[in-house]
């Protein structure tokens, strides 16, 4: 084979080489972005789902008003049990005090 030709398949290896490099350099970037973008949608899918949890803790905590206020002989009872459970911790502060 002449010497002409092997250089000049050498120069076609080493240039396919650097596009192969520069390739794959752009490749790894991208893929660097991709994973920078899921952990910047993960951070962002918590946040929603502790709100989500949020908003449920807040319309648990409405219902359970709306019922106590909605339902006045409830609410009476309420107050009434309240009141007694405040008479026997006052008795239980009293017993140990002695």
């Amino acid at each position: 084979m002449p010497k002409d030709k092997q250089v000049q398949q050498l120069q076609q290896i080493e240039e396919k080489v650097r596009r192969l490099l520069a390739r794959h350099a752009e490749v790894q970037q991208r893929l660097v972005k991709a994973q920078e973008d899921i952990k910047l949608l993960e951070v962002q899918a918590q946040e929603r789902e502790e709100q989500i949890k949020n908003f449920q803790n807040q319309e648990n905590s409405v219902k359970i008003v709306n019922t106590i206020a909605g339902d006045t002989a409830n609410s009476a009872e309420l107050r009434l049990k309240l009141n007694e459970y405040i008479r026997e911790i006052d008795k239980c502060i009293a017993y140990l005090q002695d």
